[in-house]
């Protein structure tokens, strides 16, 4: 019978089996015997009892398993365990029926017919010594003994042990130094109902100890998931926002996270700005590591939920994290505090930017500003001699606002220059004929802006005769007649050029300078 670890209540079954024992071995009356089978009944329920609750723990470590890698070896043990008692459980079933049937004892409740020893004795036991089947009963014993020894001893050396106690079959030696083998010492001599009983009872020595084993490797895999390591465990920060600006206060919460294989989620269903993060991710421990790029300048959400098996069932966890983006600084920001400066009468391009703010967030106003696509601006100054651009952003993670401010010269396009077949040197030579029939011309030397310039009109100036005025890029006729006059090495001038802008002839350009050629035939 069970000892060591077992509840009050069953040492106290125990002593009361032993106390009707010797009651018995003093020929009691007939109510001994129905005492016995109270307490055979007693054990019979309790044996139920802990039928389904070993049943429960079985399949709760059997689902553990399946979600968890750590509780895999304690399921199998389990299993093992269960095999093991249920091959000795069953056997001593069939024996108790086997009882019953052998002594033709129809009503298996009248415990005062079941007086009596015959049975057990010629069956358990023949000629002085242990029959065939008393060493199966023995046998049965000793593999379940054996079974489960070795199954758990490397782990629970206490539990064991008091299975090697309760189920030691070795012989006996009595209070009064006489030694008998097991069989003899426990069932020959006495009436079937304690024999019943007894089987019972070792019945109920397999449910207790299984239902041990079951608690112990259940409550010890818990307390190794929850031991607090740095091999199950990792420190992780939240804040509110991905990023901080100069000033502001850094909320960040540090707790403890598990990282382990226990706590690695079934499967993963996230978006990123609302998009499917679909297989770029993988899994490190119980971590989920995204594969994904950090995004365009500006807040980004993780959302969705990571879903997880705890007793057979699906359960979600939410997921809501943002970070921030910003431009990796790529270029110093160089100014030439003088330069600022726009022109009058062109498109100025400008980009303007605010460092960590994505650009649908910026917004810039200045007279003549306007904005084509993302950081692109133009300006087109009119009157006055500066413009103020001011520049204001939204900070991410609803930070506020920040705002700044720019001012710009404006100048007007510089003075262009006279050309004759493109060639802007204003001192040229040139035959009478060529003068005669090339263009005039007039461009911007060394200007930022690649501006297209037309001439309307001119003055044209040849010695020995008066100025002839000319619409258009060529001498005229009567500028022609002039330039007869003119004599070989002599000079004649080109002046009062009238030019545009192309495409924007409202704008009224500088005088144009003047080309002076001379006449080389």
């Amino acid at each position: 019978m069970a000892g060591g670890k077992l509840s009050a209540r069953q040492k106290m079954i125990n002593l009361m089996y032993l106390v009707f024992i010797a009651m018995l071995a003093l020929n009691m009356s007939k109510e001994v015997l129905s005492a016995f089978g109270s307490i055979n009944e007693k054990l019979v329920k309790a044996n139920t009892g802990f039928e389904a609750k070993n049943n429960l723990a079985l399949g709760d470590l059997r689902k553990k398993a399946g979600e968890n890698e750590e509780f895999k070896t304690a399921a199998a043990t389990a299993q093992s365990a269960s095999d093991i008692s249920k091959k000795l459980y069953d056997y001593l079933e069939t024996t108790k029926a086997e009882l019953l049937v052998g002594n033709k004892v129809k009503d298996d409740k009248d415990y005062e017919s079941m007086d009596k020893t015959q049975y057990l004795d010629e069956n358990f036991y023949k000629g002085g010594k242990v029959s065939a089947a008393g060493q199966n009963f023995l046998d049965q014993m000793d593999m379940y003994r054996n079974g489960m020894v070795a199954l758990i001893q490397d782990t629970n050396q206490e539990l064991a042990a008091e299975i090697s106690e309760v189920f030691n079959s070795e012989d006996i030696t009595d209070s009064e130094g006489v030694t008998k083998d097991y069989i003899n010492y426990h069932f020959v001599g006495f009436p079937m109902v304690s024999s019943l009983t007894k089987m019972t009872q070792m019945q109920n020595d397999i449910k207790v100890i299984e239902n041990e084993l079951l608690s112990k490797l259940l409550s010890g895999n818990l307390k190794a998931l929850s031991k607090i390591s740095d091999q199950n465990y990792s420190t992780v920060m939240t804040q509110e926002k991905g990023a901080f600006y100069t000033g502001e206060t850094f909320d960040g919460m540090i707790s403890l996270g598990r990282v382990d294989e226990s706590t690695k989620p079934e499967r993963v269903e996230l978006l990123i700005d609302g998009r499917p993060i679909g297989n770029r991710y993988e899994f490190e421990g119980g971590r989920v590591k995204l594969k994904v790029g950090s995004g365009g300048v500006g807040d980004h959400k993780i959302t969705g939920n990571l879903i997880f098996l705890q007793d057979g069932k699906e359960v979600e966890v939410a997921v809501d994290q943002k970070w921030t983006t910003i431009n990796k600084p790529n270029s110093a920001t160089i100014a030439a505090d003088k330069m600022n400066v726009v022109y009058r009468g062109v498109q100025n391009p400008m980009t303007i930017t605010f460092a960590g703010i994505q650009d649908s967030k910026i917004n810039a106003s200045a007279p003549g500003l306007t904005k084509k696509s993302g950081s692109s601006y133009m300006m087109s100054p009119g009157t006055g001699k500066e413009v103020t651009i001011n520049v204001s952003g939204t900070l991410p993670d609803g930070g506020g606002s920040v705002s700044d401010k720019a001012t710009f010269r404006i100048k007007n396009i510089p003075r262009p220059t006279g050309t004759m077949r493109n060639d802007d040197s204003g001192n040229m030579k040139m035959s009478r004929e060529a003068i005669g029939s090339a263009p005039i011309g007039a461009k911007l030397v060394d200007f930022d802006f690649d501006l297209d310039l037309s001439v309307t009109s001119f003055k044209f100036k040849a010695p020995g005769a008066g100025t002839v005025q000319v619409q258009g890029t060529k001498l005229n006729a009567q500028a022609k007649n002039a330039l007869k006059k003119a004599k070989r090495g002599s000079t004649v001038q080109i002046f009062d050029i009238k030019a545009q802008i192309q495409g924007n002839s409202s704008y009224k350009l500088p005088k144009v300078s003047n080309v002076i050629i001379e006449v080389t035939n």
